[in-house]
């Protein structure tokens, strides 16, 4: 245990918009000030990169979330809590990924970033379901593709209702226990 603290997945889902990169840098942010080996997984650094050649189709989407479960796993075996914050809007995909975490000696929480629909479009902050409204993006999750909410994720944190340093608080309670070195 080098790092001192077990490796983890830490996976955040919910709504475009819903506040999941926001909530995964701010716990990165707080890990890594109790020296804590950090790193966040996100759409903006996979999909550039590792998943470029994906699309958004069902069959994309699944393979998307292989690869990033995957990718987690590898860096949780080597002691680094992963924070991943994916729409992954199909509980069998989300399944998987518990699954391929736990073929490791790693932790794995699902952590549902909840907030109402009409919340994350009033938030929008790339302009994806105004742009999903007006028929330019499609297949697009909560407006005409399906979000299957976690039926017993590990933490849910209410965006509507809880800042982010509440959310983040509220991951911490039961993060914290879990990544404690076993001796």
């Amino acid at each position: 245990m080098r790092s001192g603290h077990r490796g983890a997945v830490i996976w955040l889902t919910g709504l475009s918009g819903a506040g999941k990169s926001t909530i995964a840098q701010a716990l990165e942010r707080e890990l890594f000030q109790r020296a804590m080996h950090t790193y966040v997984l996100d759409g903006d650094n996979i999909r550039h990169g590792l998943n470029s050649n994906l699309g958004f189709s069902p069959d994309d989407r699944e393979e998307n979330i292989r690869r990033v479960s995957e990718v987690a796993k590898l860096m949780a075996d080597a002691g680094t809590v992963v924070i991943t914050a994916f729409i992954s809007p199909y509980r069998m995909d989300r399944s998987r990924a518990r699954e391929i975490a736990l073929e490791g000696s790693s932790e794995f929480i699902e952590v549902f970033v909840d907030a109402p629909l009409a919340v994350c479009e009033a938030r929008d902050p790339k302009n994806l379901y105004k742009k999903a409204r007006a028929g330019q993006i499609r297949e697009f999750t909560g407006i005409d593709a399906p979000y299957e909410a976690p039926e017993d994720p590990e933490i849910v944190v209410h965006t509507d209702q809880q800042s982010v340093d509440e959310s983040v608080a509220a991951i911490l309670e039961q993060l914290l226990p879990r990544l404690r070195a076993v001796e």
